[in-house]
């Protein structure tokens, strides 16, 4: 049985100006869906987009997986009055229809979690239903446009506790099996299945204010699942973090960074004690895997432009998570791993976004003893579970 994810983007939105690209917690707002698309049951997740910026950094950005696949879509269905279902119906004749269930993901619902996608292909996977999506559960009181109430008797006003509430799409995820989509060409049809999501994933971005609450929620929910536990990877950003974030050029191009000594001895007693160091970083520098390859830190990770999906990835392959993770970033493509890590760390001289997000802002700036100040810290801390 095949299952395909669909994520459509257009190279223009309006509201935001290109909503899609633009950085929420310093990925770009459609990777968060991606992320969990990848770490569900889908076998493949399709992003069609006729923006050929965003078909040129998934092509990069993710290419140590096979399961995202760029695909370039029509001009004629990605205009204002284009419906989903005729981009739907374009997907599916591209690919020849190769798919068992196609899997609809919106890109603009930042709160949708492989569970959702799960729960959505498992009503379709058991027969139960022919297509399902995504509802919310909101107790909110409805109203006619002539003073009456829709959902409730305004003598006998419930407490919520005891009210039922009303189920609303919240236009996150939808599935269809291919014989259903065949016959209705519709997203849903047939026998439909429901799942709920959090009242939370109701909320949509159609302006600069929503996407300050979609952020806002969506960084306090990554925090929301730190723990306490010994932390036995420490995760470095390079630059501004490893450097004080200066580089030096010549006229053939980067010629000298500035790194701390006292750092490589902090990382050489961590290792000792336990600790697997990680470098990751956006840059793809040959000085950086020098000085890397001199520390003896053998995951340095260079050239990683979506840092969040890249670590879940590594860590999930070594049967770990964020909860045993301390990080240290200091700008805004670092936040998701701020948010998201058992314990985060920002230079003195971290970007203010990164030391508002961070568990732990440094006594000490980047390049001058800031990574010898978080292995202390880490030492200290881990004592606790010697």
């Amino acid at each position: 049985m095949k299952k395909l994810g669909l994520i459509p983007l257009r190279r223009d939105s309006k509201g935001i100006s290109g909503k899609n690209k633009k950085k929420m917690l310093g990925r770009p707002l459609f990777s968060w869906v991606l992320t969990e698309a990848v770490f569900s049951d889908l076998d493949v997740v399709y992003v069609f987009t006729n923006d050929l910026e965003i078909i040129d950094y998934i092509k990069k950005e993710y290419r140590w997986t096979p399961k995202i696949v760029a695909l370039l879509r029509d001009e004629e269905h990605a205009s204002d009055t284009a419906t989903t279902e005729s981009v739907m119906q374009e997907f599916a004749e591209k690919i020849d229809y190769d798919f068992s269930i196609l899997c609809l993901l919106q890109a603009t619902s930042a709160f949708t979690l492989a569970i959702d996608i799960n729960e959505v292909l498992a009503k379709i996977i058991s027969k139960t239903c022919d297509s399902a999506l995504s509802v919310v559960r909101t107790h909110r009181f409805t109203w006619n446009d002539n003073g009456t109430a829709q959902n409730y008797d305004i003598f006998k006003r419930p407490r919520r506790q005891d009210f039922e509430g009303l189920l609303i799409e919240n236009g996150a995820v939808y599935g269809t099996t291919k014989e259903t989509f065949l016959e209705s060409k519709n997203r849903i049809s047939g026998r439909i299945g429901l799942v709920e999501m959090p009242e939370e994933s109701l909320t949509e971005i159609d302006s600069a204010t929503d996407w300050v609450i979609v952020e806002t929620l969506l960084a306090d929910r990554l925090k929301r699942h730190k723990s306490n536990q010994k932390i036995t990877y420490l995760v470095l950003d390079v630059d501004g973090v490893f450097t004080d974030g200066g580089i030096y050029y010549n006229a053939d191009g980067e010629m000298a960074k500035r790194f701390d000594m006292r750092d490589g001895m902090g990382l050489e007693i961590l290792r000792q004690h336990g600790v697997e160091v990680m470098v990751l970083t956006s840059e793809n520098s040959e000085l950086v895997a020098q000085r890397m390859k001199k520390l003896q830190i053998q995951d340095t990770f260079l050239g990683v432009k979506d840092k969040y999906l890249f670590l879940k990835n590594v860590l999930e392959a070594r049967n770990s998570d964020f909860q045993a993770v301390a990080y240290v970033g200091d700008d805004v493509n670092d936040l998701a791993n701020i948010c998201a890590s058992a314990w985060s760390f920002a230079p003195a001289n971290a970007m203010a976004i990164v030391q508002q997000h961070a568990d732990i802002v440094l006594k000490n700036p980047s390049g001058a003893g800031a990574i010898r100040e978080v292995c202390e810290l880490i030492l200290k801390y881990n004592k606790r579970y010697e």
